[in-house]
């Protein structure tokens, strides 16, 4: 039976400004005003974790920052 490890990482709002979109404060939200870099820096940051063995649970977006869960197998002795 497999067996896994979570974690939970936070990202300020000064990392990712407008990730999966953004909303004015009239509540108007579209991904068409994301810039360019902030997608690849999302990839860089996935790519990064993911090289760890870490896999993406779900990320959670709030006014302050970014909060992303993550879970990796956890390898018993006998199956290296």
């Amino acid at each position: 039976m497999d067996r896994f490890e979570y974690e939970i990482t936070r990202y300020p709002s000064e990392t990712f400004s407008r990730v999966v979109y953004f909303c004015t404060d009239t509540g108007d939200c579209g991904i068409d005003e994301i810039p360019s870099e902030e997608p690849q820096a999302l990839v860089e940051l996935l790519n990064e974790r993911g090289d760890q063995g870490w896999e993406l649970v779900q990320l959670l977006f709030g006014n302050k920052g970014v909060m992303a869960c993550w879970k990796r197998k956890i390898v018993d002795i006998v199956e290296q």
